[in-house]
């Protein structure tokens, strides 16, 4: 019964904490419109980028983001793994080159671009030694610029 209990949990917390990212450009934008929601868009290495791991793991992961996220944002990802084994899809790949050329021409990682509903970039910054709470008020204040 213990277990029971405890897999319920568990399974309850996972689905409670979990991010919608999406990885079209154009979904977002049409999500944002409808939600009138800013779109955070994240340039990250998954697989070889150390602050793109750790930005993943301290803010992307943590709950405040996650609900802060839910109540603002759009979450945009533009993955660039280099492992074979973490390779995109032909078409993924390509509509993440596509946003690399338009939003990130110098190749940097991790890059967040905090993006308005029609794709307009309002700030752009990447990983921060900061806290949740300190990362987001920091994103916010690119909207109010």
């Amino acid at each position: 019964m213990k277990r029971l209990f405890l897999g319920l949990l568990l399974a309850m917390t996972s689905v409670t904490f979990a991010q919608n990212w999406t990885n079209s450009l154009a979904e977002a934008k049409a999500t944002a419109a409808k939600e009138n929601k800013t779109i955070i868009l994240v340039f990250s290495g998954s697989d070889w980028c150390g602050p793109c791991i750790k930005l993943d793991k301290t803010i992307w992961q943590s709950e405040e983001f996650i609900t802060e996220a839910a109540n603002k944002w759009v979450l945009l990802r533009a993955d660039f793994p280099k492992k074979k084994e973490h390779a995109l899809p032909a078409e993924q790949q390509k509509q993440n080159d596509a946003l690399a050329e338009k939003y990130n021409r110098e190749g940097n990682f991790p890059l967040v671009v905090v993006l308005d509903q029609n794709g307009k970039v309002l700030g752009k910054t990447g990983f921060k030694n900061l806290a949740p709470s300190d990362y987001i008020t920091h994103l916010h204040s690119f909207e109010t610029k």
